[in-house]
C-alpha cells in the first residue's frame, strides 16, 4: 500500500493536454476544470490530489504564472509534483522551477494533440509521469514526454517532428 510521501500532488496548468472543443466558435478552448485529469486519475491506487492552477496556452503564461506555479509546489508539503503543463513553454518553466524548487521531484509532462480529441498520448505521457514520479526519490526537475523521461535541460521540442527528444 502506499504511504502518504508516495502521494502525487498535480498541478494542471493548462496547455493542449486539456483543450476542449467549442463547437460555438469552432476553436480548441483550455478547459479551466480538470475533466481529462479526473478521467484520469481514476484509474490510479495510489492517493492523488490536483489543482487546476492556471487553465491557459502554454504562450499566454507569464513569469507571474510561473510563480504561482513555484509557490503552490513550496506551500504543499507533498514531495512529488506533477505539472500538466502547455509544450510550448514547457522547458521555459521548467528552467524556472528548477532555479527555485530544490527539495523536491518535479516532473513536467503534456501532450501535442488534446485528451478529449485523441486521448492516447496524454494517458502514455501522464503515465509516463506519474511511473517516474512513484519510483523516483530524487529532488529535480524533469520533462516527461513521449517514452522518456529526463532532467528538464536533457530533453527539447523538435517543432518540425512535433515531438521531444534529447537535447543536443
Amino acid at each position: 500500500m502506499y504511504k502518504r510521501a508516495d502521494s502525487v500532488l498535480i498541478l494542471s496548468t493548462g496547455g493542449t493536454f486539456n483543450k476542449i472543443y467549442d463547437p460555438l466558435t469552432g476553436k480548441l478552448n483550455v478547459d479551466s476544470g480538470k475533466s481529462a485529469l479526473e478521467s484520469l486519475a481514476s484509474k490510479w491506487l495510489c492517493p492523488l490530489e490536483w489543482i487546476a492552477l492556471i487553465g491557459k496556452d502554454s504562450l499566454e503564461m507569464d513569469e507571474l504564472d510561473r510563480e504561482e506555479i513555484a509557490r503552490t509546489i513550496r506551500e504543499n508539503p507533498r514531495r512529488k509534483i506533477l505539472v500538466i503543463h502547455g509544450t510550448d513553454t514547457m522547458e521555459r518553466t521548467a528552467r524556472y522551477l528548477a532555479e527555485r524548487i530544490k527539495d523536491r521531484s518535479v516532473v513536467l509532462t503534456g501532450a501535442m494533440i488534446p485528451y478529449s480529441i485523441d486521448p492516447v498520448e496524454a494517458t502514455a505521457n501522464f503515465a509516463l509521469a506519474m511511473g517516474y514520479l512513484l519510483g523516483n526519490d530524487l529532488p529535480g526537475v524533469y520533462l516527461a514526454m513521449h517514452g522518456q523521461v529526463a532532467p528538464w535541460d536533457r530533453l527539447t521540442k523538435n517543432r518540425m517532428q512535433g515531438r521531444f527528444q534529447p537535447a543536443t
